[in-house]
Parts: structure tokens; sequence; C-alpha cells
């Protein structure tokens, strides 16, 4: 059996899956320390079905922790950006489009040293050891704890990013983490190192967040492997994700959509997750989350590694309603809609309460709303369903039909139907259907680089990195015999010289518990 469970804003889900049959499911608040919510979670899948340690094979969570902490700004490292790419890319240095508090919050600290390639491989210029002694002497003053590298192309060769590396720790000691570009972004390279350096600045909160986590689930008599779920829906160990938080940063409404497509039987659709402060829409395509194509902006920063094309407006369960219900959200009670809303005897008019006085959903004591008038529920709810069906529509990519499933506790606010796209559907556990999301995720390996096809060998070129996907992800931890490849994409890019083409293959395969190696 497998426990997976989606800490939400305002919402802990968990279920108890053996095999394909959820066997529990639960949903407590989410604790202001998030781990207490996560114990909470575990104890009611206990008294639903007792399950001793030996009965669960793997934990898998999707968490909040790391893109909360990015947007207030809180628990950031002090963070040094070295880019790799002299005399090229002075014109624009490192932290050049950041919000100014998110600046000031990892103190940041940007230098330029030469070196970096072209896309096919040419030097642009050569590695410098003193210049990067004298940067580490700089850091060093500074009390720098955590460094990005990044270099010009490094996707395509990461020989610099590692020399760099061990250049600068050698002159930093053990105690400075570092992240390197080649691992965490694609092509393009304000965008990576922009990733790079988040991810760079939330190194250390990792290490507590992921030891909290561990704990959670320990503390509760739960020895199985943990792991993390990431942003395009498969899992990482716990190791992973304190080398990686930054992929984390979506696993919330990515596990939803996953969710929703076992739960739904549809593979190919829109998925509309209302949780207790948002709603995420997003589409499914072959049963995986489509990929933003370009760049995301995260935080305010702009970013381009792995993340779902998702689109998320201020309406959930616990939106404040205001106006005669002509103004929905976006501010929400959030985990305190159980205090604050009106069913639960609190005196805030929130969706939940209009959904409940329309009819929609029986929870918390309906006598209580009976004061609010019929036209503000109907008239708040009108406002959310046409708000939802906007964002929907807005997502779709071309006239063909197209399912709607929705998933999460919120759900219950939208019709039966919703304006211009027909049936709503809501499969059976749907107010959980992120934690089965993660519960059921898998193990995926992605390439993504610029290669020089000469004539007659792109065969051979796309058969490289098909391989070199599946390769990652096995070595990700997937059962070599379930690995197969889900998204493949080439495409020419005519403004560079040597039939210059861009691939990108993803490979996902079943989690092969206890084989995960990184």
């Amino acid at each position: 059996m497998r426990i997976g469970i989606d800490v939400g804003g305002t919402n802990t889900d968990a279920v108890l899956m053996d095999g394909s049959t959820v066997a529990a499911a639960v949903k407590r608040s989410t604790s202001q320390d998030v781990t207490s919510g996560i114990v909470a979670a575990l104890a009611g899948l206990r008294e639903q079905r007792d399950f001793g340690s030996a009965d669960v094979d793997g934990v898998m969570i999707g968490t909040t922790h790391f893109i909360n902490a990015l947007i207030e700004a809180r628990g950031l490292a002090p963070t040094a950006a070295v880019r790799l790419g002299l005399p090229a890319t002075a014109s624009l240095p490192p932290f050049t489009d950041w919000p100014a508090h998110l600046v000031g919050a990892v103190q940041a600290r940007a230098f330029l040293a030469h070196g970096g390639h072209e896309f096919d491989g040419r030097v642009i210029s050569e590695l410098d050891p003193d210049e990067l002694k004298r940067h580490a002497a700089a850091i060093a003053a500074a009390g720098i704890r955590s460094v990005a590298i990044s270099s010009v192309f490094s996707p395509i060769n990461d020989e610099f990013e590692q020399r760099a590396q061990e250049i600068l720790a050698a002159e930093l000691g053990p105690d400075v983490a570092f992240s390197l570009s080649s691992e965490i972004g694609r092509i393009g390279l304000l965008e990576r190192e922009n990733a790079t350096i988040i991810n760079a600045a939330l190194r250390e909160l990792a290490d507590g967040i992921v030891d909290g986590l561990s704990a959670s689930v320990s503390s509760s008599g739960i020895e199985a492997p943990l792991f993390l779920s990431q942003n395009d829906g498969t899992l990482m160990d716990v190791e992973y994700a304190r080398r990686y938080p930054v992929a984390t940063f979506a696993s919330g409404p990515t596990n939803s959509m996953r969710g929703a497509a076992v739960l739904s039987g549809f593979d190919t659709c829109a998925v509309v997750d209302v949780g207790g402060t948002t709603s995420d829409v997003g589409v499914l395509t072959g049963g995986f989350p489509r990929e933003a194509t370009g760049e995301v902006a995260v935080a305010g920063i702009r970013t381009n590694f792995r993340m779902p094309d998702v689109l998320s407006i201020g309406i959930g369960g616990g939106s404040r309603i205001r106006e005669d219900g002509a103004l929905v959200g976006p501010d929400s009670v959030g985990y305190r809609l159980t205090q604050e809303g009106l069913v639960f005897g609190g005196d805030t008019l929130t969706a939940t309460d209009v959904a409940v006085r329309g009819g929609r959903g029986v929870i918390g004591d309906a006598s209580r709303v009976r004061g609010v008038p019929a036209e503000v529920a109907e008239r708040a709810l009108a406002v959310i369903a046409d708000r939802v069906a906007d964002v929907v529509e807005r997502m779709r990519t071309s006239s063909a039909p197209l399912p709607v499933v929705a998933v999460g506790g919120g759900s219950v606010l939208l019709p039966d139907e919703l304006p211009g796209l027909g049936t709503v559907h809501r499969p059976e556990h749907y107010s959980v259907a992120n934690a089965i999301g993660a519960a059921i995720a898998q193990v995926s390996g992605e390439v993504d680089k610029v290669y020089a096809i000469s004539d007659g060998k792109r065969a051979s070129v796309v058969d490289e990195a098909r391989q070199e996907a599946v390769d990652r992800a096995v070595a990700a931890g997937a059962d070599p015999s379930s690995v197969a490849i889900v998204d493949f994409d080439e495409v020419p890019i005519p403004y560079l010289p040597g039939n210059a083409t861009r691939i990108r293959a993803k490979a996902v395969g079943d989690l092969a518990l206890g084989a995960l190696v990184r």
C-alpha cells in the first residue's frame, strides 16, 4: 500500500491506496507549522483503516512549503550568483529583473567570470581559475552560504559549471552549498539562471523542511521511504529534494491533475482544482499535465524549469464574499475557514457559505446561513461559474470538445454545467484527488538540448536523446521494464548554423521502491 499526502493552503489531504483502490481518505485543516497537520491526517487514515508500518511501501507528499517561502521571502539563504560567459552576457548581470524585496531577502551578490560555450560546443572563453578564486574570497567575506553557478549553454556542455564548482568549493569549504543551472533549467540563460538562484536560496530551508516531513511520518509509526512530488507529476526522493527544492513548486495542481486522470478515466481534459484559497485550471494531455512551453513567472521572477501550464484565480472555498455577492475573493480566510465561515459558527461570509445556501453541498451547520438572501448566494455562485468558465476557455488550444473534470474539496462551488463548456464531471473521491495523484505518481527523466544534426544523422541523434531520457528515468528510480517516452518535441532553429535542432524528450516509468539511488 501507498500513502499520498497533499499539503494545501487550507487543507491537508491524505489517502491510503491499496493498488489502485482508495482504502481510506481524510481531509484535515492545514496547521500553521504544516507538519502537525500531516500527523493529524495520518491519524485520520488509521481511524478509517488500521495498518502497520510493514503494510506501507512508500509515502508520497506534495507540499507548498518551498513556493510559500519564496513568495513570503522568508527563510532564504544569503546567495551568490556566479555566471560564466565573459566577455559575453555582461550587459544584463544576474538579478537584473528580480523584485527588490527578494534581492534583499537573499542578500544578493552577483559575479561575472570567463567561460561558457556556444550551442555547438565551441568555447566562448576559457575558464580562469584565478578569477574564480578572487570571487570566492569576496563570497566568503560577504558571509554567503549558497552559490548558484550558471554558464552559457550549459545544458549542452556542463564542463565549465562542474569545474567552477570544484574550484569554488576548494576555496569556500564544505559548508557552502552549490546549485548548477545545467541540472535545473532549460535553454535560455537568464531564466535558467533565475531558477538556479531560487534553488540555491532554498537549499538551507530544504534541509529543515525535509527533516520535518520525515519526522512527521516516522512519529506516526511509519518507516516506509518518503518521496516528494515534482512539478511534472513525478516523484523524487528526499535527498534529491534537499538538492532541488525548486522542483516542488507546482506539485499541488500537478497532483490534482494526475489524480483527476486516474479517477475520471479521461486522459485528455481540462481539470479545475478548487481548493480553499485558489482554483487552478490545467489541461491533461495523454494523462500528464500540459507543460508550459515558455517562461513561467514565479513570485515575479522569470524562470524556465519544468512547470505545468496552469492558470490560477483567487476563488476557493474560503474566498470572502462582498458587495451582495458581486465580488468573490481574491482574498480568503484560508485554513481558518472552519473558524471564520458562517456554517462553522464564524462571522465571515465565504464561498462555502453561499454554496451551502444555494444547496450545492452539506457542510457545517446549514441553519447558520438561512439569513443570507437567496439572491446573494445565486449572484455569487454565478460569478464563480463565469470566472472559472472563462479561465477554462483561455486554456483551450483548439475548438475540439474538451471535457471538464472538477476536483478538490471546493469544487462544490461549481454548477453541474459550466457556461459554454457543458457537463462538469466530478469523479468519486474528487475531494482528495490531489493526494491520490501523489500516491500514484511515477518517476521521470528528461532531456532538453540543442543538437547540430549533420546530413543523414537525424535518426541516430533522435535515438540518442530518447535513450538518454530513458536512462535518466531509470537512474531516478524507475523500473526499467516500465519506462516509456511520453513526450517528444523536435524543433529546428533556423537562425543558428549547422542544422541546429532543439530536442526535448521525456520518459516516465513506475517507481521501483528500494531501487532509488542518487
